[in-house]
């Protein structure tokens, strides 16, 4: 269904309207140096609520770029917030980057309770190579399984206008042009198999988005759907480019993260 809408932690620190936040925690020690110096993470809570659900979040930027972040848009809704960095291309490989969303995610089942978080409400999203990475290490059980972290622990997935073929920077190492379809065991596509959790495909609007963007979506949440997944829906975001839509998918992504807490039916807009 496609729906059209327009070493040890950091000093902790009181965020203001009820919130901690963590910041610069390393979570992938042993990694070396460029690892020790990208492998951090800031984690953003509520104060006073026990049980709260987390959003790890991943930030964009072409997996060559980018900073951690805590989006505005999650803030002040009862929600954790992990807002991560990790290794970049060139001085990373691919499969490097995405063990670093691995071990990150693996942070969060660790330490999340001890801060008042429910390790059974841990979400994962990102913007797109973040949205990226996340498909990679929900769709492919291994990264998380060398961690002791069964991904299908994971509450909901939502990749926002994330690539769904070969990265197109991981192409470009390649010398395969942007514009030519490729996909190997990079590509989330790859490893599309049946989810227990719901997972949102977010989306710009097609004719402003990149490189067919939006097109490679729409089929990822075909294939998708055809292995079985109800509960995986496509979102259009009407008149938003590649880099605007966050703004309207984060209200989309709280009302499930809200629905999904409580055991309450999925919205459907």
């Amino acid at each position: 269904m496609t729906i059209l809408l327009a070493f040890g932690a950091a000093a902790q620190e009181d965020a203001g309207y009820g919130y901690k936040i963590e910041r610069d925690i390393p979570y992938h020690a042993g990694s070396g140096e460029y690892a020790a110096e990208r492998c951090v993470l800031d984690f953003y809570y509520p104060a006073d609520i026990q049980g709260f659900p987390t959003v790890v979040w991943f930030h964009g930027g072409g997996l060559e770029g980018g900073q951690k972040e805590i989006p505005e848009g999650l803030k002040n809704s009862g929600l954790g917030i992990i807002g991560v960095n990790y290794r970049l291309l060139p001085k990373a490989s691919v499969k490097e980057i995405i063990d670093d969303a691995a071990a990150a995610v693996a942070w969060a089942f660790r330490e999340i309770g001890k801060r008042g978080g429910d390790p059974d409400k841990i979400f994962v999203a990102g913007h797109s190579a973040g949205g990226y990475l996340i498909d990679m290490i929900v769709l492919d059980k291994s990264w998380l399984d060398s961690y002791g972290i069964d991904a299908d622990k994971i509450a909901g997935v939502f990749p926002y206008s994330a690539q769904k073929i070969t990265h197109f920077n991981v192409r470009k190492e390649m010398g395969i042009s942007p514009l030519r379809a490729f996909i190997d065991d990079t590509a989330p596509l790859f490893h599309v198999r049946a989810l227990p959790m719901p997972m949102l495909v977010l989306s710009g609007d097609r004719e402003l988005e990149l490189y067919g963007r939006y097109e490679e979506q729409a089929y990822f949440w075909r294939m998708m759907r055809l292995v079985g997944n109800e509960r995986v829906f496509l979102y259009e975001f009407n008149g938003y480019d590649h880099g605007g839509m966050p703004a309207p998918a984060h209200s989309v992504v709280k009302r499930y993260i809200k629905a999904i807490s409580e055991g309450k039916p999925l919205p459907r807009r």
